[in-house]
């Protein structure tokens, strides 16, 4: 497995796709909240296991300070291996070598625990986002 930053236009197209079966045809996600708008203003990382994309996330500057890590996606065949671990590892150095101090995300409920293992505290209530509850989490970098 390699994870990296998606710096050509193929490997952004890869990741756009692990998303688009992840959000989109698997959580049901309306495919125009998925692709937002914003992907040219965000960095893209992608996991692949040779020439299949198998994991995407992107990280957009939230403010001078704090960046926003979102769209985290693995595809179901590959969950539990610790992809998740390493896109979020790539997201974290690239976020720190830029000069943020902070990271937020929108976390599914269900993957709250996830995220406060790789050191994210809870920072909201409970809301719905895509029709999906989530949490906004934040860690210091």
């Amino acid at each position: 497995m390699e994870v990296r930053r998606a710096d050509e236009e193929a490997a952004v197209e890869a990741a756009l796709s692990v998303r688009r079966s992840v959000f989109v045809d698997e959580q049901g996600v309306p495919a125009h909240r998925e692709l937002d708008g914003q992907d040219d203003a965000a960095t893209h990382f992608v996991a692949c296991d040779g020439d299949r994309a198998v994991g995407a996330a992107r990280l957009r500057q939230y403010d001078p300070a704090r960046a926003k890590v979102e769209r985290v996606a693995v595809l179901p065949s590959e969950r539990g291996r610790g992809l998740g671990r390493e896109l979020m590892a790539a997201v974290e150095t690239h976020a720190a070598d830029e000069g943020y101090g902070e990271l937020l995300l929108h976390a599914q409920v269900p993957v709250v625990a996830f995220y406060e293992g790789l050191g994210y505290e809870v920072t909201s209530e409970p809301f719905d986002e895509a029709g999906i509850p989530h949490r906004e989490m934040r860690k210091p970098l």
